[in-house]
């Protein structure tokens, strides 16, 4: 036994994706939902395309967000 003291942990792997596709597929099913409303369809389109390019929408800027929604 040893006098260490036990090093900070983390799981190996801290993110896999997973939470951006489950972002995604809330955004299609938006779409969807929403077949009567095409104003509101379009900007629930624009973000789920700016996620499947890549792009996050965890921002605060305005700008940002006014571009992720092709205002």
């Amino acid at each position: 036994m040893s006098n260490q003291r036990s090093g900070k942990w983390k799981p190996a792997s801290l993110d896999n994706g997973t939470s951006d596709m489950r972002l995604r597929n809330f955004f299609r099913t938006c779409v969807r939902a929403l077949e009567d409303e095409p104003n509101a369809q379009f900007y629930f389109e624009q973000i789920e395309e700016h996620i499947n390019k890549g792009g996050s929408i965890m921002t605060d800027d305005l700008t940002a967000v006014r571009r992720m929604l092709g205002a």
